[in-house]
C-alpha cells in the first residue's frame, strides 16, 4: 500500500499536471477566441456595430462601405486567420516554409503555375476602385493581426511562426487558388493523350463526350422559380455549390450593411464582399461553368538552352528562378522556362508541355463583387458580371419584382474548331493559338424563360449551334434532370421545401444500370446461382443512394468494374485512369446502343462486372450481401490538418468517419475524388416574399478555432439536411460589439 505522504505527492503531481494542461488550453486555445462583446476601438470613419447571432454570423453595420469591408476583414481574421494564412501559402507555394518537406510538391506546382507572380502583377494593374475594396479588407485583417500578435490561433503556436501582414496580393492569391481549384483540367488532357497513344481513337472519342442528349436547356446546383410556381407568389432561389469538404468550411457567412450596401450571404475567407447571397432587391446562386480554360502545348523544347520551335523559327524562353524555403532543410531551387504559351509545367519522356490558362492571361484583374452586392435589378447585375474574369461560373438570379434569369460569366477562350479535342495541342505548328476571349454578350444567358424555371447543375448550357467551339468537363445531365422533375412534380412550392430537393439522392443513372443488370440476368436464364440474391436486391431497389442499404454499394462497385472494362476495350492498360465526369453518360449510351464493335455479348459483360463487384465487396463487408451498408462504404472524414495532429485530443477535432448518402449523379452529390471528397459546401434558399424566412447553412461552422462554440455547431443540421434562418431585416443579437473610431 502507498503511504499517505506518497499519495499526497501523487495527487499533488496530478493536480499540477491538470492545472498545467488547463493553463496551456487557456493560453493557446481559449484566449485566442474572438472578442464578440463590449467595445473595440479601430481606425474607421464612424461608429459601427458587429452583432453575432446564434450561429456566430457577424452582422456588420457601418457608416460607409469602406468601414464595412474593413470590419469584414477584421471579423474574418478573428474566426479564420489560420485558414487565410494556409490559402495564401498554398497558392504562393510557401507551405514548405512552415510544414517542412511534405509541402514541397505542392509548392513546386504552385510556383510552376506562377500564382505568386501573377498576383504581384495583377495587384499593380488593378483599377483604383477594385483595388480600394481589397485594400480596405487588408487593413481590417492587419488591424486584427497587429492587435493580436501574442494571441493568435493555436495553429500558429503549433507551427511556431507569426503571420506577415495581409496584402492586396494575398486576396488575389485566394482568388487564384479558387480559380485553380475550379478550372484545373490539364492533367486530364494527359490521361486522354495516354489513352489515345494506346487505343482506338473512335472509341475514345465516344468515351469523352462534351455534350449529352436531353439536357434541360432552361437551366454545384442552383435554380430559381417565378412567383407563379411559388406558394408565396414571389420567386424562390436555391443554391448549393459543390466543393471539396474542408475544416473549417470553405465559406464564411456574413452580413454587410452601410448607407449604400445591404447584403448577406457567404464570402470566401481572404476575399471581400459577398460571393453568393442576396440584398434587399435581388439574390443569386452560383455553379461552376466547367468550360475548359486551360490548354497544354507540346513543345519542341531544349531544356538546356530554353529554345523552342514555333512556326519554323527558334524562339527563346524566359527562365524564372525559384527558391522554396523548407523548414528544417536547405532551400530547394529550380527554374521554370516560360514560353509564348506559358510555363513548361511538365517534361516527360523527352516531351515538354507548356500551359496556357485564362487566369494567367489577365493583365488587369477586375473584382466586381461589391458592384454585384449592390445591384438592384437584372440590368445592374449583368453589367457587374460583365467585369467578372473568372473562374467561369453560372449565375442564377431572382428578384423581388418577380424576375428570374441565368447568365454565364467569366473569361473563356475562343478556339479554332479543330483545336478542341481535349488533348495537348502541337505548340510548334502554331495552328491552335487562341483566337481570343468569347465576348460577354455571346455567353449563354436568358431571363424569365417560358419553361418557368432556371436550373444549373454544372451541365453544358451552351446551345448545340453555338458559334464557338465548346469543350469542358461538364457534369452529366442527371442532377439537372432530377431537379427539373422534382420541380415539375407539383404546381407550387413553399421556399423551405427546396431543402427536400437539395437533399434528393435518387440516381437516374444508377437506377438505369440496375435495370440493365436485372434484364441481363433474366435474359441469360439464371444460370449463375451466386448472382440470384444480388440481382433480386437490385430488382427491388428504387434508385435511392441511401445509407443502410446494400443496393447502392452493389451498383457503385458494378459501375466501377464496368467503367474499367469499357476503358480497357478502348485503350488496353488504361482502365484505372478513365473516370471523367461524363463517364456515366458514355456508359449509358453504350448500353443503350450496344454497338457490336465494342462487345459481342453485353449481358455477359454486365454479369461479369456484377460478379467482380461482389468479390470486391465481400472483402470489406462480408459474404452476406443483404447486410452490406452503403453508408459504411461511402464514408466521409474531414480532418483538422494541423490541430488534428495533437495527441489524445486531435482525433476529436475533425469530423467522421460518418456514413454519407448520395453519389456523383445525385442532386445531393457525394463524389470521391483524388483529394478530399466533394459535396454540398453550402445550402441557401431565398424567399423573396419575406427575406427573413430565407435559409442558409454551411458545412461545419463559422469559426476555425477548435474551442469556439461555432467550430462545429452547424454540422449536425447540415448532416440531416436542416438549415438556419438567414437573418437580415431582423437580427436576433446574441453578442454585440460596438466599434468606435480612433
Amino acid at each position: 500500500m502507498f503511504s499517505t505522504p506518497l499519495l499526497r505527492a501523487i495527487n499533488l503531481s496530478i493536480a499540477v499536471l491538470i492545472l498545467a494542461v488547463l493553463g496551456s488550453v487557456y493560453q493557446f486555445a481559449w484566449r485566442p477566441l474572438p472578442q464578440t462583446s463590449g467595445r473595440l476601438d479601430a481606425p474607421i470613419q464612424g461608429r459601427a456595430t458587429i452583432v453575432r447571432d446564434a450561429i456566430g454570423v457577424p452582422h456588420i453595420t457601418a457608416a460607409s462601405w469602406q468601414d464595412a469591408i474593413f470590419l469584414q476583414g477584421y471579423v474574418t481574421a478573428q474566426d479564420r486567420l489560420w485558414e487565410m494564412e494556409a490559402i495564401r501559402r498554398l497558392a504562393a507555394g510557401q507551405l514548405a516554409e512552415i510544414v517542412g518537406p511534405r509541402g514541397v510538391d505542392s509548392d513546386e506546382e504552385a510556383r510552376r503555375l506562377r500564382l505568386l507572380r501573377l498576383a504581384d502583377a495583377q495587384a499593380k494593374t488593378m483599377n483604383p476602385g477594385d483595388k480600394a475594396v481589397l485594400a480596405a479588407y487588408a487593413r481590417g485583417v492587419n488591424y486584427f493581426i497587429d492587435t493580436h500578435r501574442n494571441n493568435l490561433p493555436i495553429e500558429f503556436t503549433l507551427l511556431r511562426f507569426d503571420p506577415r501582414p495581409w496584402e492586396i496580393r494575398d486576396s488575389l492569391l485566394a482568388a487564384l487558388q479558387m480559380h485553380r481549384t475550379l478550372t484545373t483540367s490539364w492533367r486530364s488532357k494527359l490521361i486522354k493523350l495516354h489513352m489515345l497513344e494506346h487505343g482506338d481513337p473512335a472509341k475514345l472519342e465516344f468515351l469523352f463526350p462534351s455534350h449529352s442528349e436531353a439536357e434541360p436547356h432552361a437551366g454545384s446546383n442552383a435554380w430559381a422559380i417565378p412567383g407563379a410556381r411559388s406558394a408565396t407568389g414571389k420567386p424562390i432561389l436555391a443554391s448549393d455549390p459543390h466543393l471539396e469538404y474542408s475544416l473549417p468550411s470553405t465559406w464564411y457567412m456574413v452580413h454587410l450593411q452601410a448607407p449604400d450596401l445591404d447584403v448577406t450571404g457567404v464570402a470566401l475567407p481572404g476575399l471581400p464582399g459577398v460571393i453568393i447571397g442576396h440584398n434587399q432587391r435581388i439574390g443569386w446562386g452560383v455553379t461552376n461553368l466547367e468550360f475548359d480554360v486551360q490548354d497544354l502545348y507540346r513543345e519542341q523544347f531544349d531544356q538546356k538552352s530554353g529554345r523552342y520551335l514555333f512556326q519554323g523559327q527558334l524562339e527563346q524562353a524566359r527562365l524564372e528562378r525559384e527558391v522554396i524555403a523548407v523548414k528544417g532543410e536547405n532551400p530547394m531551387e529550380f527554374g521554370t522556362w516560360i514560353t509564348r504559351h506559358g510555363p513548361i509545367v511538365l517534361s516527360d519522356e523527352g516531351k515538354s508541355y507548356s500551359l496556357r490558362w485564362t487566369a494567367a492571361d489577365e493583365t488587369r484583374l477586375d473584382y466586381p463583387f461589391l458592384d454585384i452586392d449592390r445591384a438592384q435589378n437584372w440590368q445592374e447585375f449583368t453589367a457587374a458580371l460583365a467585369r467578372f474574369p473568372g473562374p467561369p461560373q453560372n449565375f442564377v438570379y431572382a428578384d423581388v419584382d418577380g424576375n428570374i434569369g441565368y447568365q454565364a460569366a467569366g473569361h473563356i477562350p475562343e478556339r479554332k474548331p479543330e483545336c478542341s479535342a481535349g488533348v495537348p495541342a502541337d505548340g510548334t505548328a502554331g495552328d491552335c493559338e487562341w483566337v481570343g476571349i468569347v465576348p460577354f454578350e455571346q455567353m449563354p444567358h436568358f431571363s424569365n424563360p417560358a419553361s418557368g424555371a432556371v436550373i444549373s447543375a454544372n451541365q453544358n448550357l451552351f446551345p448545340e449551334d453555338s458559334p464557338y467551339p465548346v469543350h469542358g468537363n461538364f457534369a452529366p445531365p442527371y442532377r439537372a434532370k432530377q431537379i427539373q422533375a422534382r420541380l415539375g412534380s407539383k404546381a407550387t412550392w413553399q421556399p423551405q421545401e427546396m431543402l427536400e430537393i437539395q437533399k434528393d439522392v435518387y440516381s437516374a443513372f444508377s437506377d438505369f444500370l440496375a435495370h440493365q443488370i436485372v434484364a441481363a440476368w433474366d435474359a441469360n436464364g439464371h444460370h449463375e446461382a451466386a448472382l440470384h440474391d444480388p440481382v433480386e436486391i437490385l430488382r427491388a431497389w428504387n434508385g435511392q443512394m441511401e445509407i443502410s442499404s446494400p443496393a447502392p454499394m452493389l451498383i457503385t462497385l458494378t459501375f466501377d468494374q464496368l467503367r474499367k472494362a469499357i476503358a480497357e476495350k478502348a485503350s488496353p492498360g488504361s482502365g484505372s485512369f478513365y473516370n471523367p465526369a461524363m463517364a456515366p453518360v458514355a456508359v449509358e449510351r453504350l448500353l443503350r446502343e450496344q454497338p457490336q464493335d465494342w462487345f459481342t455479348d453485353y449481358n455477359s459483360l454486365l454479369l461479369k462486372c456484377l460478379t467482380d463487384a461482389i468479390a470486391e465487396g465481400v472483402q470489406t463487408q462480408g459474404s452476406k450481401i443483404s447486410r452490406w451498408d452503403y453508408g459504411r462504404f461511402n464514408t466521409l472524414r474531414i480532418p483538422n490538418l494541423v490541430a488534428g495532429s495533437l495527441p489524445l485530443v486531435g482525433k476529436y477535432l475533425g469530423i467522421g468517419p460518418v456514413p454519407m448518402s448520395g453519389s456523383p449523379t445525385t442532386v445531393k452529390q457525394m463524389a470521391r475524388t483524388v483529394g478530399p471528397p466533394l459535396g454540398p459546401s453550402m445550402r441557401m434558399i431565398v424567399d423573396f416574399s419575406n427575406l427573413d424566412r430565407s435559409l442558409q447553412n454551411i458545412t461545419v461552422g463559422e469559426s476555425g478555432q477548435p474551442l469556439s462554440f461555432h467550430y462545429k455547431d452547424q454540422w449536425d443540421a447540415y448532416y440531416i439536411g436542416h438549415s438556419f434562418p438567414m437573418q437580415f431585416q431582423t437580427v436576433e443579437a446574441v453578442h454585440t460589439l460596438t466599434v468606435e473610431p480612433k
